[in-house]
């Protein structure tokens, strides 16, 4: 294997490994934040009780999460230097962002909610986890903006005599952060990291339902962890439907920004009208042969041109594609170039993150329907149920990156097909991915790294897998006296780990 094959494997397995604790993360925070208020509001302590046990498992998520996000950071000035240094002046912008508002908002107050408690006052101290819950999210939005970028570079210019992109003045720095493509990841990105946190409430939360049954302790089952599991499952829900909705029109959108990727994700060949939906794709190459569609003529249509027949439901295959950017880049790149990115991968990591979506969201459904009225969920064999139904999102969401990352693929930065440089290709912001890696490192450098930050990444995952199931099995304890009351007698007392 050669530099580059290395340094991508390098990068998609970390990034995998980091983003497994990403949208627990960003789906935690404002839930922990809104059961801390709940009881704020209405003084009843199973409440805090429960923001105190999920809590926990933020920590313990936004530790691991940090450390596994560092390296990162270092990727793309060690394997990727020559990306960053062509579109650093972009990229490294919102990144910066990230760093000194969002991460520093959210690490600092977390500190607060973490040794505050008891030292100032229920409000402040609430206050302080919405806080984290604040930088949390602004922290994803420039994060993604960074990304978005290489989806759909705007807001930039080449500059002809460094041959760098740049940004574009100021107004160049907010088209970036709050573009389209931006906007729409940021929505979907909110909404699946929302059913991650809430099948984890709710699948701890009915796991602990069974176990209290079982125990004959219905009290407890009924009056703390019922609720928790209508909590979860209610957010599993809504999040779920928002996004589906989200991800209908970032697809719609992506048809646009980045029709290769849509072409083969969606399973098309050549140009066509009325277009079946694709349901199996039996070999690596996308081929109509190799393509199972169901017998609902116009549903692929309907979904990319929200037309089922006509000239307005034609949809550009994978074939005029090639031939359509072969002309517009053979000048630069050749012809050799396949634009097409790797359709096996596209295609099944579309279905995958769709298929797992709707099972959660479905059963979400299910799980309120067996929770309704004076009912409790009795089966062990729904707790287990439910415990496995935790991964789902999370799986969702990793081929959801999946997708969009090898996905854009050749390109590390991809074109922009809406400008008017389409006119003047070499003028366009745009490199190929063999482009970006580093010309001055070794096979065998990238290689002993990537065994290092594997094993490494293996040895926190188990770390993060030990720590949350000691943290759930321990629970809730129903008679302890739950408390974030200022105490004034004491005002000397060191800080301590509240949690």
């Amino acid at each position: 294997m050669d530099v580059l094959d290395l340094a991508r494997w390098q990068f998609g397995i970390t990034t995998v490994y980091h983003f497994i604790l990403v949208p627990l993360t960003i789906g935690l925070s404002p839930l922990v934040a809104y059961l801390q208020t709940k009881w704020l509001r209405t003084g009843d302590a199973k409440w805090l009780k429960l923001s105190e046990f999920f809590g926990k498992i933020l920590l313990i998520n936004f530790a691991l999460g940090v450390a596994t996000g560092i390296v990162q950071e270092f990727q793309f000035g060690m394997t990727w230097s020559e990306y960053s240094r062509y579109v650093g002046d972009i990229f490294g912008a919102p990144l910066a962002f990230e760093a000194l508002l969002a991460f520093f908002l959210e690490s600092v107050f977390l500190g607060v909610w973490i040794f505050g408690r008891g030292r100032i006052s229920p409000k402040a101290h609430t206050i302080s986890i919405w806080l984290v819950a604040l930088g949390t999210n602004i922290s994803a939005l420039f994060i993604l903006a960074a990304n978005s970028f290489m989806q759909n570079p705007v807001g930039a210019v080449v500059n002809p005599e460094t041959g760098r992109a740049e940004l574009d003045g100021m107004g160049g720095f907010l088209e970036v952060v709050f573009s389209t493509t931006t906007l729409y990841a940021f929505a979907h990105t909110i909404s699946a990291s929302l059913m991650v946190a809430g099948a984890m409430i709710a699948g701890i939360s009915i796991w602990w339902i069974v176990r209290n049954v079982k125990r004959k302790n219905e009290i407890e089952a009924r009056e703390l962890w019922k609720p928790a599991a209508q909590f979860g499952l209610k957010v599993l829900a809504v999040a779920g439907i928002l996004a589906v909705v989200t991800g209908h029109f970032m697809g719609q959108h992506m048809y646009n920004t980045q029709p290769t990727k849509m072409a083969a994700a969606m399973g098309i060949v050549q140009n066509e009208e009325n277009a079946p939906l694709a349901l199996l794709l039996t070999g690596t190459e996308l081929t109509e042969d190799n393509l199972i569609t169901l017998p609902i003529p116009g549903l692929e249509s309907f979904m990319v041109t929200n037309h089922f027949s006509g000239p307005e439901s034609m949809i550009t295959g994978a074939t005029e594609l090639q031939e359509k950017y072969t002309e517009l880049f053979s000048e630069e790149y050749g012809d050799e170039v396949n634009y097409i990115p790797n359709p096996f991968i596209a295609f099944y990591s579309f279905r995958i993150m769709m298929l797992l979506g709707f099972i959660s969201l479905g059963l979400a459904a299910a799980g309120l329907w067996m929770l309704r009225g004076d009912r409790l969920i009795r089966s062990g064999g729904a707790a287990k149920l439910y415990v496995w139904t935790i991964p789902l999102p999370y799986i969702a969401s990793t081929f959801g990156w999946i997708l969009t990352e090898m996905g854009r693929q050749p390109w590390v930065v991809y074109p922009n097909m809406n400008t008017e440089m389409v006119a003047t290709p070499s003028q366009m912001v745009k490199q190929l991915t063999d482009f970006g890696v580093s010309q001055n490192v070794v096979p065998v450098e990238v290689f002993i790294s990537l065994v290092i930050f594997t094993l490494l990444y293996a040895a926190l995952g188990v770390v993060w897998y030990i720590l949350i199931k000691r943290y759930v099995r321990e629970g809730v304890n129903p008679t302890k006296d739950v408390t974030l009351e200022f105490d004034h007698t004491n005002p000397d007392a060191k800080l301590g780990f509240a949690y």
